[in-house]
Order: structure tokens, then sequence, then C-alpha cells
């Protein structure tokens, strides 16, 4: 099992959970599974884009700069009064990031997986995704990274280490065999087609 998924647990998950189901109208327990889907993943493409010297430096700065992790510690706060727009703004500048123009085939894949319309989903992208970088951003600090290979193995290791070599999880979901959809890559991998993500995806997408 993924570690990211640690952070859906325990009451700092539920209140994750609760706060982005009332931020978005959608009930708690398919907000979870949107959460459960999207976290591993959003790391994955962090992983992607760290998987260069230049890269991991990039993502060091931001989370040195702005994602301590400092986030995690008020998520009531964050939530109590409605998101405020900077936290969206953060997040929508996150994915452009990390996700690049694959960004609508990832929401269009989490939508159809889940049963929520792809605009939700993308919301729900926005606010997960810096909380995701406070996550990384306090797991570096504590493991006191400071190089492109620290933060190789950091995400490794948040990723549940079972990715197959050569190839992550965003990688995999985004279109693995070529033919332009990433939905029967995802079913592939669920049945434990496409190496060792699939042990990693099946309790995440098997429902």
């Amino acid at each position: 099992m993924s570690e990211i998924l640690n952070l859906l647990k325990g009451s700092l998950g539920s209140e994750m959970i609760r706060g982005v189901a009332r931020e978005t109208g959608q009930p708690e327990d398919k907000t979870a599974d949107v959460l459960q889907m999207a976290m591993p993943l959003l790391l994955g493409a962090m992983k992607k884009n760290a998987s260069t010297p230049q890269g991991a430096e990039g993502l060091m700065k931001a989370l040195s700069s702005k994602h301590d992790g400092s986030i995690l510690d008020n998520l009531g706060g964050l939530f109590g009064g409605g998101i405020d727009q900077s936290v969206l703004n953060d997040g929508a500048g996150i994915l452009g990031h990390v996700l690049g123009g694959r960004q609508p085939m990832v929401e269009n894949a989490l939508s159809q997986k889940s049963g929520i319309d792809a605009s939700t989903i993308a919301n729900i992208l926005k606010i997960a995704a810096p909380i995701v970088m406070g996550y990384l951003g306090r797991q570096q600090s504590q493991a006191n990274i400071a190089d492109a290979g620290g933060m190789d193995a950091l995400l490794g290791s948040l990723l549940g280490g079972q990715q197959s070599q050569g190839m992550d999880m965003f990688s995999a979901l985004l279109d693995a065999d070529g033919d332009g959809s990433i939905i029967d890559d995802v079913s592939d991998m669920v049945q434990g087609k496409k190496g060792g993500l699939g042990g990693l995806l099946g309790g995440l997408f098997g429902k």
C-alpha cells in the first residue's frame, strides 16, 4: 500500500475527506475514493518530474520555500470558512506543473472511475495538490533530504516501493500502451498485467 495513503487514515484524513466533500458538494465516500486514487497519482507525477537533477532541484526549492508541511497543522482552518482562492490557485499551479497538458486526461480518467464529473474532479485535485505537497515537504524535512537521489528515493518509498524499474505510476497511467486511452491501461494494471504496479493500484482502482 502506498505510504501517501496513510495521510487519509485517522483524524487528519477524516478531516481532509470531510472538508473536501463539503467544499465540492460530494458524498464523503466518493470523495475518499477519488483522493485514494489522486494522491498516489500526484506523487507519481512529481516523481517523474524529479527524475532529472533540475526537476528535483525545482521540487525541493518549492518544498522549502512554500510547502513545508504547515498546511497539515490546521486543516480545520483551511476548510473552516471555505477554501481560500489562493489555495486553489496554488493547487492549479502545482497541477499545471506536474501534469502539464495531460491534466484533462487525468481528470477524465478519475471521473470515469469515480462517477464524479470532471469539473468537480478538477476542484478536488486543486485542493489535494497543496496538501500532497505539504505532506511531501514534511517528509523531506524529517528525512533531511538535500539532493536529487534522496528525493527520488523518498518519493519511491511514499509510493510504496512497488514501481517496476524505469516506469512510474504517472507514465503508466497515462496511456502505457500508446493507444490514446488511459482507462484500459488502468484496467490492465488492476489485473496485474503491467508489471509491479498491479499490486499497488489494485486496491485503488479495483472497486
